[in-house]
């Protein structure tokens, strides 16, 4: 199928984006790296009157480190990101997700604002996101205003964005000294959109867990961080059995739902069994780290 018609605007600077967000808000779509609106567009799923390709606006695909913080600009690529020594320093679990994303001339295109405003709780960004606490920029004509990751996601493809608003910004929290991650999923091929995802990442003190973060994807409308998990990760020696109590309260918190792909039950046992996994590769990863943090 095509599209139907719609007006294409390719704005140059973020005023002039804003000022088109603004006065065509009730009927248009932004195009970043159009991985994710093109399939819409094409299947009249998206119908915009309008769409805003900001693939040329200066600023917005710029990737800075500071002390506390990775800021990453809305149309970097998923590939650049991928290979820069930045975002493995400071966010090693989007590291461990980027590979993950369908196949690599679609990571050439997609952009990571793109993958988080598009919201899809079966999608890797998302759950790491949620997982590192990351804060979104949205600007508007009226100002700028930041989104914790936690308020960002409403619902299915749904955001905390308003019409007039543009993603322009992601900042991760630099992870500390001792750090590992991973993400793990299970998907029917490769680079499909996976059935259930882990992203996990552990700060070790010794032979201690300090810090763990947990998030799951494809168990639910948006996606699923666990708290209760992270609470009996956090202080457990290495390689100790609270990794299956862990994986018991995944699986007692999530809410999947059948579909044509997997059954909720199925769900449900591979969220604990990934969590496992990847609570085991993280922790491996951040003894590496720690044993050269402290050479």
């Amino acid at each position: 199928m095509k599209p139907v018609d719609f007006q294409l605007h390719r704005p140059q600077t973020l005023a002039e984006t804003l000022t088109l967000l603004h006065d065509l808000a009730d009927d248009v779509k932004v195009l970043a790296g159009g991985q994710s609106l093109l399939p819409l567009l094409n299947f009249r799923l998206a119908r915009p009157a309008h769409v805003v390709d900001i693939g040329r606006v200066v600023g917005l695909a710029r990737l800075r480190r500071t002390s506390s913080e990775l800021s990453i600009g809305a149309t970097v690529r998923h590939a650049e990101a991928e290979r820069s020594p930045s975002v493995a320093a400071h966010a090693p679990l989007l590291t461990a997700a980027l590979p993950q994303i369908a196949h690599p001339p679609v990571r050439t295109r997609g952009t990571v604002g793109g993958s988080l405003a598009h919201a899809d709780p079966a999608a890797e960004l998302p759950s790491v996101a949620m997982a590192l606490d990351a804060v979104f920029v949205a600007a508007s004509t009226s100002g700028e205003r930041t989104i914790p990751a936690a308020e960002f996601f409403r619902t299915h493809l749904t955001t905390a964005l308003r019409p007039d608003e543009l993603l322009t910004e992601i900042r991760f929290p630099r992870a500390a000294p001792g750090t590992g991650a991973a993400f793990l999923e299970v998907g029917r091929r490769r680079g499909d959109f996976a059935l259930v995802g882990a992203a996990v990442q552990v700060t070790v003190d010794g032979p201690r867990i300090a810090e763990a973060r947990v998030c799951l994807s494809g168990v639910g409308q948006i996606p699923h961080r666990c708290p209760a998990a992270e609470e009996i990760l956090t202080g457990a020696p290495l390689g100790s059995a609270r990794v299956r109590e862990a994986a018991d309260a995944v699986r007692d918190s999530v809410r999947p739902s059948d579909d044509l792909h997997a059954t909720a039950a199925y769900r449900k046992d591979v969220a604990g069994t990934l969590l496992v996994r990847a609570v085991t590769k993280a922790a491996r990863r951040a003894e590496s780290a720690d044993r050269k943090d402290e050479t």
